[in-house]
């Protein structure tokens, strides 16, 4: 085996909040895309349940237990598959936590004071004559820094997003520089995918599709509910062979979401020569349920057996903590949190050297194996692993490593190759950092 390796893949992530059921506008804006983006080769995707987050919005347990499971439910019902990707359940990571509290150590509350939500918030109060933090939570104070750990703990490289939410990807990156700064190169700073193209789907009212304007299509309504909903969208008065609009046309935008393009030029077709309104939301019904039906059936299926989806996210737990363990293993000690027994680096004298420590830096290749390499303070490769089969099984062998040192090595000699001209005794030195504290 070559003691090189080739650049990691790309890492996206993207959380759902579990607040309320899906809507047809969550399906166009995102679940359907990021699935389709979830099967692109080359790249390593993150999709987790934002529990944590939810409690910022709602104090109902029962409305966010259930808004956890059928958000699930939607999201493996459109296909999204959990053997390919890291599906999980953000308070089922408590790494996450852990690593906010680094985080919120580095992060100036003056950068927090200009968080669009938290502004918002001190202008309604002030608009009203209260005190500007009438009703403000810390939580919800401190939810950038949340959403800074998601992204970070797992490296993420992208993460898609919409033009409001570029504001909390560009203090994740200032959160990762900051900490970068003062204890090494540890956090990977994210950048913004901006999903010009996701289509902002109308509602019923021809407002945006949304949970506070109550103006929502639920995603797997009963079909027959489906049709109620669809003739119930708001249109203008012009009668059977009068010509129709396309433009400011709510059915005509929530249609182009779901056909062809062939099926949308139809569809203008039938405007120019005076659709009439029935038939034209008749068409949109059928379109619709062409594509959701299938999906119905398998989202019912997936909501009648909880426990089917609980078994699935504590899958995804594991793979996600085969990741975030190690990980955050290597931030505690570089902040300080170590084994007493552990001489600290002789570099921790001057700040700048802060960064010189041994690092185990993990991967996936183009063949779909796991692999990890352990650099040593001046990234130096020293040891460089075969191919595993799972996150998991790679994880355990860097936390053997990681508790046993060079006594690991005979028991994963079969997996594990020395850089050429590295010695016992430099290896022996760098895993040494790693020792765990004796209780």
């Amino acid at each position: 085996m070559n003691s090189t390796a080739s650049p990691s893949p790309q890492r996206f992530l993207t959380g759902i909040t579990t607040t309320g059921t899906p809507h047809l506008g969550n399906f166009v804006g995102s679940i359907r895309p990021s699935v389709a983006a979830s099967r692109l080769p080359g790249v390593q995707s993150f999709y987790f349940l934002a529990d944590y987050h939810a409690l910022i919005k709602c104090d109902d347990p029962a409305r966010i237990q259930r808004s956890t499971l059928e958000i699930a439910a939607s999201w493996l019902a459109a296909g999204l598959d959990p053997e390919r990707v890291m599906f999980y359940r953000q308070s089922d990571i408590p790494e996450i936590p852990e690593l906010t509290w680094l985080l919120a150590c580095v992060t100036g509350k003056g950068v927090l004071n200009r968080a669009h939500a938290y502004k918002a918030s001190v202008d309604k109060n002030e608009a009203a004559g209260n005190d500007p933090d009438a009703d403000v939570t810390a939580g919800l104070f401190m939810y950038p820094v949340l959403m800074g750990a998601d992204i970070l703990m797992f490296k993420a490289h992208k993460v898609p997003v919409g033009r409001d939410q570029i504001q909390h990807i560009e203090m994740a990156r200032d959160m990762a520089q900051h900490f970068n700064h003062l204890y090494g190169e540890h956090l990977v700073p994210p950048e913004a995918q901006i999903e010009e193209s996701v289509a902002l789907l109308p509602g019923l009212d021809g407002r945006k599709m949304s949970k506070s304007y109550d103006n929502t299509i639920p995603l797997f309504t009963p079909r027959e509910q489906l049709r109620k909903l669809i003739a119930g969208i708001v249109t203008d008065s012009r009668a059977p062979g009068e010509a129709k609009d396309t433009e400011g046309s709510a059915l005509f935008q929530i249609y182009q979401a779901f056909a062809s393009e062939p099926e949308t030029a139809g569809l203008r077709q039938a405007y120019a020569d005076g659709i009439g309104w029935g038939d034209a939301k008749q068409m949109l019904f059928e379109r619709i349920d062409q594509e959701v039906a299938p999906m119905r059936e398998q989202y019912q299926a997936l909501i009648g057996h909880p426990q089917k989806i609980e078994a699935l996210l504590q899958a995804g737990a594991e793979k996600a903590r085969a990741v975030a363990t190690p990980f955050m293993g290597e931030l505690r000690r570089a902040v300080g949190l170590r084994n007493l027994g552990t001489a600290a680096p002789a570099a921790a004298r001057g700040k700048a050297a802060k960064a010189a420590s041994p690092a185990f830096k993990q991967y996936r290749e183009k063949d779909g194996r796991f692999y990890f390499k352990l650099l040593d303070a001046e990234a130096q490769l020293l040891l460089q692993s075969q191919g595993f089969d799972s996150p998991r099984d790679a994880a355990l062998a860097i936390g053997q490593l990681q508790k046993e040192g060079l006594a690991a090595l005979a028991g994963l000699n079969d997996k594990l190759e020395k850089a050429v001209g590295i010695t016992d005794s430099q290896l022996d030195s760098a895993l040494k950092f790693f020792a765990p504290e004796e209780s």
